[in-house]
């Protein structure tokens, strides 16, 4: 039973407790592999809440670039983050994009390193 503050120190909260759940039937080695693969995926609240805020100075929808959604990004880039309303929205809720962005990359890997074992 691998833990999560051994491999993942940085996590907090509620990301924290999920991924605690993902590697809790983990061998040493799976959680070890695991943690590696998932610093380099994750991405970081701090880093969503600079690239929103960037937003409001010309490049709305670079945050729904860096977590992958492309049509989202592409709708605030031509619409000014629709009129600014949705970037301000993302501004708000950048814990809960980041959030789930990295629960989706923690299943990711919970599912390709099963495989592989």
């Amino acid at each position: 039973m691998a833990n999560v503050m051994q491999y993942l120190p940085e996590l907090e909260g509620d990301e924290m407790v999920f991924v605690a759940g993902v590697i809790k039937n983990m061998t040493e080695d799976q959680a070890a592999q695991f943690s590696n693969a998932y610093r380099s995926r994750r991405k970081d609240p701090q880093t969503i809440l600079l690239v929103t805020l960037l937003g409001f100075i010309g490049l709305a929808g670079i945050q729904r670039f860096v977590l992958n959604q492309v049509g989202m990004g592409l709708l605030y880039l031509f619409t000014w983050g629709i009129c600014w309303i949705g970037t301000i929205i993302d501004l708000v809720n950048y814990r809960r994009l980041a959030f789930e962005y990295n629960q989706k990359q923690s299943q990711q890997l919970a599912v390709m390193l099963r495989g592989t074992m």
